[in-house]
């Protein structure tokens, strides 16, 4: 009991009651802060009254505060302050009742909601600092922890409170609480205290949030470092519950509590008013309790300052007490110590901004800030603060065991009972190269075979610890199987397991192992209609005609050259056409040389010959191809066929493919048809009962794999998420297992895999179909050749020029000398037939006179030599 009274002159006294707890260091820190607020309050001189502050100690025990609390209102209280924890204010508050019309002001942080209407003169006077929660989970997500273990003190509803808020924020940003120890109230027991915290050293997660009172938590440090909890590996958070008495610590407990991060409510300490409060709190409070090793003012000092002073301010308006002194406290609004000062819904407005510390050394360092809705910040000045998302921009963090490192917050459990990690695998998959789960009778064991199996096993091996597992076989559909992970009946799936939208719900995924699409698998026809133009295949109709062309072509040229030469070449109109395209086609199977006399025409046809040769291997090859590769098309090329169609389709049962179908691709159910085996998918495909079955891209190149013939991937693909292995949410082996997957496919041991799955496959070939489809090659066209024709057509070109322009100017010129000789012979045969009709005269006159007749041997020889010369021109070449 403790009575701090001072008289006025006029004896008016106001009495004002507190119930603390001065076994601790929190009770000491609120009596010497309602002191000094009592002080500064009664050496104002403007004050009318004096205040007397009556202190009574509860020693942190309901009864005894009840008892308290009656006490204060014999001495007929104004207001009381306190007491600390919920028990003891809400059995403090009973007592008061509403016929008492005292307000209590309590130092208690967690109130329910329903309080202010059981007890309307009860005020919450302690900032809620549920806020500190959502700085934790802060914490939490920068490092990319996605479990911790949260250790609380099971004593009143301001810890049992914290955990349903740290469960739901936890769960926002992919985490889990995977484990809740409660310790009981001031638990000094060495050996529970040791066993509780072996049992958490044998569990997976190494992140322990811990919320309890400040004697507890250092002997649960204290332990803790004993027991090698604080090494390498571990995480330790501390609530605002310890952390507001950190700066109480000797150096000793500091040294069990190396790499400790903390959650510690802030004030501002740089200011004027808070360094005298400071001077005269630390000289007092060194009077008053000198075995305190450190003097300082904490956080659940200033908050008593305040509190006292919203009272003292309150009693200075009115002098009433009861409903109009509430009223007053109510409406207190001012800059206090701890930051603002107001009440909202009968409560202190909460706060909103908390310190990171880490204990390093002899005592603690800031890292930062954290504020709530704008994230972490080196300062907290009004400007100039930049805010990040992420702690890690804070600066470097000690850990426990002091590596510099990131602890990755788990690792495996070593109780000699843990079991191994549980993975469900499915035993009805359709394609059993995927997932085939065996049981042998006669040795009464499962065997578990296939490429995700396979898969699964070599990710293991890739991890940097020992996992141990077990395979357990589950029959039924795959999204039960990923809802067992979430009821905790599995720990884990593997399989071909697709990544769906709807299972996130239930389980997280790794990255996908297959390729992430959805294609249409449809039965192949032939492209040709009919074999009886088969020869015709190999050259497209411009090749053929081109062909034809340069032959008829070739043939013209060298038949127009040759005909002066031979005979043969000569005769009627038909007979030279015939023998023109004759000589065209010919000439690709023999060169016919030695008929051959000019050397224009042996020019071009060798070339020609040579064109010709490759052109006639260049078929016969391409014909032999034809014969021997199919030449095959899709049934079916497009999704909206189908469904203009109405045409039925496939899937298998036990995949997602069928609600994919109907919803996305909005095919009807009537016309969607179930199949348990690919035997039987294939043998509709062939016979018409369906006209494509839809599978994930993985089962589609198993499919073709196992039936080669007949059948084709067509049309376009859908992304969907592929095949991944399934874990629990929060799981921290998902990201060891999904980093491990990675390295699988980066090291090719993923495609090896993949080639022996599809290269296992024996391919199974309908021989009756595959005779009657009919083969085909893509048709060669002048593209392929137009440099031969360029070589060939124009050596022809030359060879015709170079006849035309030679034999033109030889027929000219002969047809000139001709004339000439024709004139010559002319005027020759005139002049000597003048020259014989002048004779004849003569000797007529002569024969008139001697009666002799000419002689007709004359006429004879100029008759004989036009016929020579005439002759002699005619034999001109």
């Amino acid at each position: 009991m403790f009575t701090q009274k001072l008289i006025a002159a006029d004896g008016n006294e106001i009495n004002v009651g507190a119930i603390l707890d001065e076994t601790c260091r929190i009770g000491k820190e609120e009596r010497v802060a309602m002191q000094l607020a009592i002080e500064d309050f009664n050496g104002d001189n403007t004050n009318r009254s004096l205040i007397q502050l009556l202190i009574r100690y509860s020693h942190r025990e309901p009864f005894q505060a009840a008892l308290a609390a009656k006490e204060l209102i014999n001495r007929q209280v104004k207001a009381i302050l306190g007491p600390q924890s919920w028990e003891e204010a809400s059995l403090v508050a009973d007592v008061l009742g509403s016929k008492n019309q005292i307000p209590l002001l309590s130092f208690s942080d967690s109130a329910p909601e329903w309080a202010p209407e059981r007890w309307p003169f009860m005020l919450q006077a302690s900032p809620n600092k549920y806020a500190q929660i959502r700085a934790i989970v802060d914490i939490v997500q920068s490092w990319e922890w996605h479990q911790v273990t949260l250790i609380y003190e099971d004593k009143d509803s301001s810890f049992a409170g914290l955990m349903p808020h740290l469960s739901d924020a936890l769960h926002e940003v992919g985490a889990e609480i995977s484990h809740v120890l409660a310790l009981p109230p001031f638990a000094s027991s060495s050996s529970s205290l040791s066993k509780e915290l072996g049992r958490l050293k044998r569990r997976q997660c190494r992140v322990f949030v811990v919320h309890l009172s400040f004697p507890l938590a250092v002997r649960l440090f204290t332990k803790a470092k004993k027991m090698k909890m604080m090494e390498k590996g571990y995480v330790w958070i501390a609530t605002d519950a310890f952390t507001s008495l950190v700066h109480s610590i000797n150096a000793s407990v500091f040294y069990s509590m190396q790499g400790v991060l903390g959650v510690k409510g802030y004030f501002p300490d740089n200011e004027l008013r808070f360094q005298v409060f400071y001077e005269r709190f630390r000289r007092r409070f060194r009077s008053e309790y000198p075995e305190e090793n450190n003097h300082e003012p904490g956080m659940f000092a200033v908050q008593a300052y305040d509190a006292m002073k919203a009272v003292v301010l309150a009693i200075r308006e009115s002098n009433k007490g009861g409903q109009d002194l509430l009223e007053k406290i109510l409406a207190s609004n001012f800059d206090g110590l701890a930051g603002k000062f107001h009440f909202i819904n009968q409560k202190l407005a909460p706060m909103h901004t908390f310190q990171i510390i880490n204990v390093m050394g002899r005592s603690y360092g800031e890292l930062g800030f954290w504020s709530d809705g704008l994230g972490f910040s080196e300062n907290i000045t009004a400007s100039g603060a930049t805010y990040k998302s992420s702690m890690k921009d804070l600066g470097q963090v000690l850990w426990p065991g002091g590596p510099r490192s990131t602890p990755r917050g788990w690792n495996l459990a070593t109780d000699d009972d843990a079991k191994p990690l549980r993975i469900g695998v499915p035993s009805e998959s359709t394609f059993k190269q995927y997932v085939a789960v065996e049981f042998d009778q006669l040795q009464n064991s499962t065997s578990f075979k296939g490429y995700a199996i396979e898969l699964f096993k070599a990710s293991v091996q890739k991890l940097p610890f020992y996992l141990p597992y077990e395979f357990i076989p589950f029959e039924g559909k795959y999204t039960d199987l990923v809802k067992k992970i979430h009821l905790k009946n599995f720990d884990a799936a593997v399989g071909d397991i697709a990544i769906v939208a709807n299972r996130f719900e239930y389980a997280e995924f790794t990255v996908p192992y297959t390729e992430s699409q959805l294609v249409m698998v449809v039965p192949l026809r032939s492209k040709s209609s009919s074999k009886a133009w088969l020869f015709a295949r190999p050259f497209t109709k411009a090749m053929w005609i081109l062909i034809f062309t340069i032959n008829v072509y070739n043939g013209f040229v060298v038949w127009l050259i040759e005909r002066n030469h031979s005979s043969d070449l000569r005769g009627s109109f038909l007979n030279q056409m015939g023998t023109l395209v004759s000589l065209s086609f010919t000439t690709l199977f023999s060169l016919q040389g030695a008929k051959l006399h000019s050397n224009l025409s042996r020019m071009a046809m060798v070339v020609w010959l040579f064109v010709a040769l490759i052109i006639t291997q260049t078929y016969t090859a391409n014909l032999s191809t034809i014969l021997t590769v199919s030449g095959l098309v899709p049934a079916i090329d497009s999704i909206e066929s189908l469904q203009a169609s109405d045409a039925l389709v496939g899937h298998f049962g036990v995949s997602f493919v069928a609600k994919y179908l109907e919803e996305v691709l909005h095919f009807k159910p009537r016309n969607m048809k179930n199949y348990s085996s690919p035997e039987d998918c294939a043998k509709e495909l062939r016979n018409g009962g369906i006209e494509a079955v839809f599978l994930e891209k993985p089962i589609a190149k198993l499919f073709l794999a196992r039936f080669c013939w007949g059948f084709a991937i067509a049309g376009p693909s859908f992304k969907v998420g592929g095949f991944a292995f399934a874990f629990a949410k929060g799981s921290p082996l998902l990201h060891e297992v999904t980093e491990a997957l990675v390295k699988v496919t980066e090291s090719g041991e993923l495609q090896e895999l993949e080639k022996a799955m599809i290269g296992s496959q024996k391919c199974v070939v309908n021989q009756e179909e595959s005779s009657e489809l009919e083969d085909e090659t893509f048709s060669l066209s002048p593209s392929s050749f137009w440099m031969l024709f360029i070589i060939t057509g124009g050596t022809s070109t030359l060879a015709l020029l170079i006849y035309v322009f030679y034999y033109k100017h030889k027929i000219q010129e002969f047809g000139l000398v001709h004339g000439i000789v024709w004139m010559l012979m002319y005027f020759d045969v005139v002049r000597r037939w003048k020259h014989h009709e002048n004779q004849l005269s003569r000797a007529q006159r002569l024969h008139a006179n001697d009666h002799e007749a000419p002689s007709p041997r004359n006429s004879s020889t100029t008759a004989s030599r036009i016929v020579n010369s005439s002759l002699a021109i005619d034999s001109m070449p």
